[in-house]
């Protein structure tokens, strides 16, 4: 097995960088900040996807202007987004455009400034934005399907946030929290892209001089792992839809745990992105009772879950469901036959080949595992160990995590 090369380092202030040598003359780069929802306190909601708006709009040396044609002007592109788990500031630009993208990154997470007049201008902007979630129910349902599995937990909580609660927020607000999570040592850059690694550094270390990071700060909260609650639970809400949205799921494992690997190969046999998945060969394509019908894997380094969701007639829901539990049944009451098992790994082994050719996406996951389990993602690796996996632990693991005594259903309704 052709192990992937990359190459590691931490700067003197404690910045982790990760890189990996592409042939393209587009290179993708960016920061990863362990700041997301679950690190908020509860009286700070909303406040890491706040602090990633805040961030485009001025630093010491920079106005909102000259952030946004920073990269603009050369055709590059500069982005960013929250997560429960943390907050991404990625750019992409041709190689040769690298130190620009690197100086923009650098300044405006660990420069940037909050000014109220800017806080109070684009808290209205993210009002609109939570307008826009709650009239699309389709995307909702997920926030409040984690809220059931994790409540009273940092994971259970709305990313945007309340409005009443961003409009009371202050620079001194802003830079309480960034003073904690926006650190060199809590961050990891990552780069994947035709430029040499040694020029990274240099670049790196130039812009994330030590002596800048020198004054003490509290480490990051040491958060417990959350505990998903289990079912046999359901909950309606009354919406007015033109249709049903229903979430059924249950607890699964951390990504850290070996076992997620035949969890991965279970759930896109059951609803993954090809159309021969089960759920929309027979909620679909026999019984035409959905447009779509999904099912994913939420894990995090210390816990995760699985879901299922479709759309549908309201008085559909009870049919859908029945056929959700039949092909959960198959997985943990019959081991996968041979043929079906080979297949199965054949088909996840070209999706992920392919998925793996979106080079930002690829560049993204590299720099968000790396800054969570320290690791980097070889896909190589990955692919190795999903050929690894036996009818037996399949079975297994469906017995536990497709058991319907654990499931956890939210119908709107």
């Amino acid at each position: 097995m052709n192990t992937i090369p990359f190459e590691t380092h931490t700067l003197a202030c404690g910045l982790r960088v990760i890189y990996e040598p592409s042939d393209s003359p587009v290179l993708y780069c960016g920061i990863v900040v362990r700041a997301g929802t679950r690190h908020e306190e509860p009286a700070d909601e909303g406040m890491a996807h706040f602090i990633e708006h805040m961030a485009f709009k001025g630093t010491e040396r920079r106005s909102v202007w000259h952030i946004t044609n920073g990269l603009e002007r050369v055709g590059g592109e500069l982005n960013a987004f929250t997560t429960k788990q943390e907050t991404v500031y990625h750019a992409t630009v041709l190689k040769d455009d690298f130190k620009r993208a690197a100086d923009l990154l650098t300044d405006i997470v660990f420069h940037s400034v909050y000014r109220q007049d800017d806080i109070t201008r684009e808290v209205e902007v993210i009002c609109d934005e939570i307008d826009s979630y709650e009239d699309t129910p389709s995307e909702r349902i997920f926030d409040e399907y984690e809220a059931l599995m994790f409540p009273d937990q940092g994971l259970g909580r709305d990313i945007l946030g309340s409005k009443a609660r961003l409009r009371a927020y202050t620079t001194a607000d802003a830079l309480r929290f960034v003073h904690r999570y926006y650190r060199p040592d809590n961050c990891v850059f990552f780069v994947c892209g035709q430029v040499p690694f040694a020029t990274v550094v240099r670049t790196l270390e130039r812009l994330m001089p030590a002596a800048d990071f020198t004054a003490p700060a509290p480490s990051p909260l040491l958060l417990p792992p959350p505990v998903p609650q289990c079912g046999p639970r359901q909950h309606t809400f009354v919406r007015e839809l033109h249709q049903a949205h229903v979430m059924v799921g249950a607890p699964a494992f951390a990504a850290t745990d070996p076992r997620h690997y035949a969890l991965w190969l279970m759930n896109n046999m059951l609803g993954g992105p090809g159309m021969n998945s089960r759920l929309n060969v027979n909620m679909r394509e026999k019984a035409g009772l959905v447009y779509s019908v999904d099912s994913y894997l939420n894990l995090y380094p210390d816990t995760g879950y699985w879901n299922v969701y479709f759309g549908c007639d309201e008085h559909d829901v009870d049919r859908c469901r029945r056929i959700l539990l039949r092909e959960l049944g198959k997985f943990y009451l019959k081991p996968l036959t041979p043929a079906q098992l080979a297949a199965a790994k054949k088909q996840l082994r070209g999706q992920t080949g392919i998925a793996t050719d979106n080079r930002e996406a690829y560049a993204l996951a590299m720099g968000k595992t790396y800054a969570h389990l320290g690791v980097h993602r070889d896909v190589n690796v990955l692919l190795e160990r999903l050929e690894a996996v036996t009818a037996d632990e399949v079975m297994q693991v469906a017995r536990e995590v497709y058991n319907p005594l654990n499931l956890v259903t939210l119908i709107y309704a």
